[in-house]
C-alpha cells in the first residue's frame, strides 16, 4: 500500500484574490472568490489527463498520480479526436444524411483542423495548452463572469444578460486565436454549425437566433444525446455565483434559462436545477455534505453511495486502496460525460471530500474520464464550501493558475462592494452538516 497525493492540508491564510485582503471582503464575496479560484484549478488540474479512461495510463504518463499542474503529453493513450464530426456534433462527418460545412478550422478552432484529421489518431484533446491554463469550457465560464459583472446586471436571470454573455461568446470563439485549446465538445460544434447560415453577432440577433434554435431543437422527436453532457455546467455557473443573494427559484430560472439556449436537450434542465440549488445553498452557508447528500437522493443513487463512503472509510488515509475506492466508484456512477452519471460522481465525490477542498480535486483528477468539466463543478461547489469552513486550495495553486490569475481579480474587481445593491448580501443559511 502507497501513499497516493490525495490529501493536501487547507490553507487557511489564502481566501483572497492577489488584490484584496479578506478582512475587506464580505462572507459571499469569499465564496465567489473561492469558487471562481476552485473551478480553475479542478479543470486544469484534470486538463492533461482529462478523457483517460483507464486510470492506469494515469500512473503511467505521469509516473504516479497527479499531485500537480501538468502540460499535458503529445500523445492522448484513448484519443477519438479524429472521429469527432468537424461539422456538428457526435463523430460523423453527416447530419440528417446532409453533408454540412466543416466549423472547425473555419468558424471555430481556426488553427486546429489539421490536429483533428491527422492519420495518427492519438492527438491529446488540449494539445498546446501548458501547465496552469484552462480548457476552452472554463474560460468560456470566465468570459461570462466577465460579461455580467463588467455590464452591471442587477439580475442575470434576465434576457440582456443572457443576450451579452451570448454575444461575447460568439466573438470568442469566432475569432482566431482568442484561446490555445484543441478541442471544442459537440455543444459548441453544433452551435456554430446552425449559427453559420445567418451568422448573428449583436446581443439582440444572438439571442433571437439560440432561442428561436433551442424551442426547434427541444420540440424535435429526436434529441441530440451529445447535448445532455456535463459540459452543461460551466458556463452557468457564474450566473448562480452572481445570483448568491438572490432567492433560490431566482439563481435557478438564471442557470436554467441558459442552459437552455447552449444546450437544448429535454433532460438538462432537472440536472442543471439540481446542481444550481446546491450551489446557491452553499453560497449561503449551507454544508456541502448535506447539499451533496441531497442531491444523491434526488438522484436515486444514495444507498450505493453509501456503499462506497463505508468502504473508503475502512481505508488508511492517503492511501491506493482509499483512492482505488474512489474510482471505483465513479466508474460505476458516471465516468463519462452524460449528465446524470456525472453529476452522480460528482455529488458522491463532494460528500466525501466536503471537509478537504484540495484532496477532493485530486481525487477527481486521479479517477479520470470527464474530469475537466466534472471537475470544474466539483470545484466550484466544494471552494464555496471552504470559505466558510477554513479550507480551500493552496495559494501555491493560485499562483500557478494562468488563466485565472487574468479573469479572477478583475471579475471580483468588478463586483460591486460588500453592501452595495442586493445582489451581494448574504443570505441567511445555517451551516450545518448531516
Amino acid at each position: 500500500m502507497t501513499d497516493v497525493p490525495v490529501s493536501i492540508k487547507p490553507d487557511t491564510n489564502k481566501h483572497c484574490c492577489p488584490s484584496s485582503s479578506s478582512g475587506d471582503m464580505s462572507q459571499v464575496r469569499r465564496a465567489v472568490s473561492e469558487a471562481l479560484w476552485t473551478m480553475c484549478a479542478a479543470d486544469s488540474m484534470s486538463m492533461p489527463v482529462h478523457w483517460y479512461y483507464d486510470v492506469q495510463d494515469i500512473r503511467t504518463d505521469f509516473r504516479g498520480w497527479i499531485s500537480g499542474f501538468n502540460s499535458p503529453r503529445e500523445r492522448h493513450p484513448s484519443s477519438i479526436l479524429s472521429l469527432s464530426n468537424t461539422a456538428g456534433s457526435g463523430r460523423t462527418t453527416w447530419t440528417s444524411g446532409q453533408k454540412r460545412p466543416p466549423v472547425v478550422g473555419s468558424v471555430i478552432l481556426h488553427d486546429k483542423l489539421h490536429l483533428w484529421t491527422t492519420s495518427s489518431g492519438s492527438v491529446h484533446y488540449h494539445h498546446g495548452l501548458q501547465a496552469g491554463e484552462n480548457t476552452l469550457n472554463v474560460l468560456c465560464a470566465l468570459r461570462a463572469a466577465r460579461t455580467l459583472v463588467c455590464g452591471g446586471f442587477t439580475d442575470v436571470s434576465q434576457r440582456d444578460a443572457r443576450a451579452a454573455v451570448l454575444s461575447d461568446y460568439v466573438h470568442f470563439l469566432t475569432t482566431p486565436h482568442s484561446h490555445r485549446d484543441t478541442y471544442a465538445e459537440s455543444v459548441h460544434r453544433s452551435f456554430f454549425s446552425d449559427w453559420q447560415d445567418s451568422r448573428p453577432t449583436s446581443p439582440s440577433q444572438v439571442l433571437t437566433f439560440a432561442e428561436k434554435r433551442s424551442k426547434l431543437k427541444t420540440s424535435s422527436s429526436s434529441s441530440d444525446s451529445q447535448l445532455d453532457a456535463i459540459g452543461c455546467l460551466p458556463m452557468i455557473l457564474p450566473f448562480v455565483l452572481l445570483s448568491a443573494s438572490a432567492n433560490e427559484q431566482q439563481a435557478v430560472s438564471a442557470a436554467v434559462d441558459f442552459v437552455k439556449l447552449t444546450h437544448p436537450h429535454p433532460r438538462v434542465p432537472e440536472y442543471v436545477s439540481i446542481y444550481s440549488r446546491a450551489l446557491h445553498a452553499v453560497l449561503g452557508g449551507a454544508g456541502v455534505r448535506e447539499q451533496a447528500e441531497r442531491a444523491l437522493r434526488t438522484l436515486d443513487v444514495w444507498d450505493v453511495c453509501q456503499s462506497y463512503s463505508h468502504t473508503a472509510a475502512r481505508c488508511a488515509a492517503r492511501s491506493e486502496d482509499k483512492l482505488q475506492v474512489h474510482q471505483s466508484a465513479v466508474s460505476r456512477l458516471g465516468l463519462a460525460c452524460y449528465t446524470k452519471g456525472a453529476l452522480c460522481s460528482l455529488f458522491f465525490l463532494a460528500h466525501e471530500f466536503h471537509d478537504d477542498v484540495a484532496a477532493g480535486i485530486l481525487t477527481n483528477t486521479n479517477c479520470g474520464g470527464e474530469n475537466c468539466n466534472r471537475g470544474a463543478a466539483l470545484g466550484a461547489l466544494l471552494g464555496a464550501g471552504g470559505a466558510f469552513t477554513g479550507g480551500g486550495i493552496p495559494q501555491r495553486w493560485k499562483d500557478e493558475l494562468r488563466d485565472a490569475r487574468d479573469f479572477v481579480p478583475d471579475i471580483l474587481k468588478r463586483m460591486p462592494p460588500a453592501g452595495e445593491g442586493e445582489e451581494f448580501q448574504l443570505p441567511v443559511y445555517k451551516h450545518k452538516e448531516v
